[in-house]
């Protein structure tokens, strides 16, 4: 099947790109990686009438770090998170845990975390991190420069703040400490389905007890959630020993996070291969794995004794 026909531009400049934009009276469309948008066309669920391709807009490519925060320019691809060192420090490792669930090399070498947030897939890994890490997504039109804070810009699937003139030029992220262990784990129904959960996960310690925790579900709603019931239940509490199966203790403090994650965060929508009471259970368990791991990453990198599964 091939797509309608459409009008295409390959814009040198930002405001070539945003002039284009400022088209409202047509269905534009922005081409950055095109690993959804390229499949949806072909299906004819999207007929845009003009593609505006940024590839070549100088400038969308870059990396920076300042004062404390990561800016991630809008043609930074998912491949480039792929070592833990591309970012310093335990966010460099929560995104090369997270990029690494991402699909397949092909489609991260060319899809970019700016387009997975202009996308706002329920399914999306860099959502879910977006949402826990408290990002702020940069986004520009012919009028003007705004900043949408991750908590204000999911409005739904396929759905969010940015208008239809705007261009997201980058996503800022927070470096995290040092004494920050982190996870993501997810679970699909084949290595090429979406996911059907995941979960993003940070742990700030202090002498063994946690001070911070940070939560982000993937797929358990129409949108990204943070887990802020499961985050506020964690906090100053000593993990202690997390037992050495697969299944962690009943009792442990990540099983119930796990369990208030799954009946008071998160607000899941039954799918053909699974029901609700699968879906919650898979919640419980996923969220219960990623504290584990963020747990066994804390004490790997500050040289704490513990298990490490």
């Amino acid at each position: 099947m091939k797509p309608a026909a459409f009008d295409y531009v390959a814009p040198r400049t930002l405001p070539e790109t945003l002039e284009a934009l400022a088209d409202t009276e047509r269905d534009v469309r922005v081409l950055a990686g095109g690993q959804s948008l390229i499949l949806e066309m072909h299906l004819h669920r999207i007929r845009p009438d003009l593609v505006v391709d940024i590839n070549g807009v100088a400038g969308l490519d870059r990396l920076s770090l300042d004062d404390g925060t990561v800016t991630v320019g809008a043609l930074v691809r998912h491949g480039f998170f792929d070592s833990p060192q591309a970012v310093p420090g335990p966010l460099g490792r929560l995104c090369s845990l997270a990029a690494g669930n991402i699909a397949h090399p092909p489609i991260r070498a060319r899809g970019t975390m700016a387009g997975s947030l202009a996308w706002a897939h329920p399914a999306s890994e860099w959502c879910g991190v977006a949402l826990a890490l408290d990002a702020a997504v940069e986004v520009r039109s012919a009028g003007g420069t705004r900043e949408i804070a991750a908590r204000d810009y999911f409005r739904g699937p396929l759905r969010t703040a940015r208008a239809r003139d705007e261009l997201i030029t980058s996503v800022r992220l927070p470096l995290l400490s040092d004494d920050t262990g982190v996870g993501f784990v997810e679970h699909r129904r084949t290595h090429f389905c979406f996911a059907q959960v995941a979960v993003a996960a940070a742990l700030t310690m202090r002498d063994g007890v946690i001070e911070e925790a940070r939560i982000g579900l993937v797929n358990c709603a129409d949108r990204p959630v943070r887990a802020h019931a499961a985050e506020q239940a964690l906090v100053g509490v000593e993990p202690g020993s997390t037992g050495t199966g697969l299944r962690l203790p009943d009792g442990h403090p990540f099983a119930r996070a796990g369990r208030i994650a799954a009946e008071q965060d998160a607000a899941p929508l039954p799918e053909p291969y699974a029901d609700l009471e699968y879906r919650r259970n898979a919640i419980a368990v996923l969220v219960g794995r990623t504290l584990r791991q963020a747990l066994a990453d804390h004490r790997e990198h500050n040289g704490a004794t513990g298990e490490h599964p």
